[in-house]
């Protein structure tokens, strides 16, 4: 399977990014707070990270019929100081609230979706030390 997106340049360092989903924007144009004014490449990447797992455990969670009241999936990166620079340490915290959780499903289900089905998990392994820990309520 092959996967293609196209970037289209907007001026100074914005661009439009077109999906097999749609469109997004990506601008790594600095503002006056010395902060990028959009989503940045290296963004983009927790972005994946958190989505693929969350998707998994979501999944997961449901065919296992443990329902939760919300599930949140925060992400830190840390990067190289030099260039170029790289995430060489990330750690994701997934965070359950609910009443009456079933942690041994959520741990089954956090635990599936790193070792077994996220794929951009896996890629982040390839150049990063990744943690995780699971945080109730």
């Amino acid at each position: 399977m092959t996967h293609k997106i196209t970037s289209d340049w907007k001026g100074k360092m914005a661009y439009e990014i077109e999906t097999v989903g749609g469109k997004l924007q990506l601008d790594a144009t600095v503002g006056e707070d010395g902060n990028a004014k959009g989503m940045t490449p290296k963004y983009l990447m927790l972005v994946s990270l958190a989505g693929c797992t969350s998707m998994d455990v979501t999944a997961l969670l449901e065919k296992m019929r443990a329902q939760v009241e919300d599930f949140k999936v925060e992400v830190e990166g840390e990067l190289t100081e030099e260039h170029p620079k790289h995430y060489h340490t990330v750690k994701l915290t997934y965070k359950f609230k609910g009443e009456d959780l079933k942690k041994d499903k959520i741990e089954k289900a956090v635990k599936l979706s790193v070792d077994r089905y996220c794929g951009v998990y896996e890629m982040f392994r390839k150049f990063a030390i990744v943690k995780h820990e699971i945080v109730y309520n």
